[in-house]
């Protein structure tokens, strides 16, 4: 049982030739099993856990970066496929945790990011945590390609506001101004906002594995956190489902219908993540 988070440490980790910000939140007088925090597509480190500080109150290392391009670190001229955000991942796991094993904890983007790596680095990975995975590995269709470059096109032209404007119009009213305020806020957060249009024409173009069938390798202890379609239809219920059905070691939560999705509940996510990675399985693994 930790004392309690110690001051966040900023760091930098250089990959690939650009540089990737990051923080560390350590418990207090313990060194903690590392847990990396990796963000979606237009988010940054704080909307994993959205600023929650239950993971190192529990005893962990939370380990978190801005993805290429976002946040505040710097645009990428090679690209933002997933091989590349997969190699950065790596980085950031030989920068801050050394040989050890980490936890892997994504979201959306950070999701498949995670999935991608540890399919050809099992070793180094004690067990995932993925939020609301987005694909299963199929190849996008037009109509799919089209959403993003229209989110792209309203970003490059109008700036967060042109953004909103390209993205509100599946919203439901329901969760309409929440959803709204919060993305504002997200993508407000951004330096390289020119950036963020490349990726968000470039990653759904990327596939992090081939094809579903590929998750039945990543026999890695695992959490999948899904949401109920009606507040999240982005990341859709019935993919978070596949992913729990095809990987070995899996389980699927959620919340209940109705309520807030769990991905938006930082210290309730943050307590369901705790609970998950101090299971027997995982401590095997992070000691192994």
């Amino acid at each position: 049982m930790a004392a309690g988070p110690a001051k966040p440490e900023p760091f930098t980790i250089e990959a690939g030739g650009l540089a990737l910000a990051g923080e560390e939140l350590a418990p207090t007088g313990t060194a903690g099993a590392p847990i990396v925090l990796l963000h979606g597509l237009t988010a940054t480190r704080r909307y994993v856990v959205h600023g929650s500080r239950v993971l190192p109150r529990r005893g962990f290392r939370a380990i978190s970066y801005d993805a290429r391009g976002h946040g505040e670190s710097q645009p990428a001229a090679d690209g933002y496929d997933y091989e590349k955000l997969a190699g950065d991942l790596a980085e950031v796991l030989d920068g801050r945790v050394g040989e050890g094993r980490a936890i892997l904890v994504g979201h959306s983007m950070g999701a498949h990011t995670a999935a991608a790596f540890a399919l050809g680095n099992p070793g180094r990975v004690a067990a995932a945590v993925f939020i609301g995975p987005g694909v299963v590995g199929d190849r996008p269709t037009d109509e799919t390609r089209a959403y993003w470059d229209a989110l792209a096109a309203g970003l490059e032209e109008g700036g967060v506001d042109g953004f909103l404007r390209a993205y509100e119009g599946d919203l439901n009213p329901a969760w309409r101004e929440t959803i709204l305020r919060f993305t504002r806020e997200r993508m407000q957060a951004h330096r390289h906002p020119e950036a963020v249009a490349r990726a968000l024409q470039e990653v759904p173009r990327s596939v992090p594995f081939e094809g579903p069938s590929a998750l039945e390798r990543l026999d890695v202890p695992a959490l999948v956190v899904a949401s109920h379609d009606v507040a999240d239809p982005g990341h859709a219920y019935e993919v978070a489902g596949a992913w729990a059905e095809r990987l070995p070691s899996a389980r699927l939560v959620s919340e209940e219908p109705g309520e807030s999705p769990l991905a938006w509940q930082g210290g309730r996510l943050s307590h369901a993540i705790a609970d998950f990675c101090e299971e027997a399985a995982v401590q095997e693994r992070l000691s192994g």
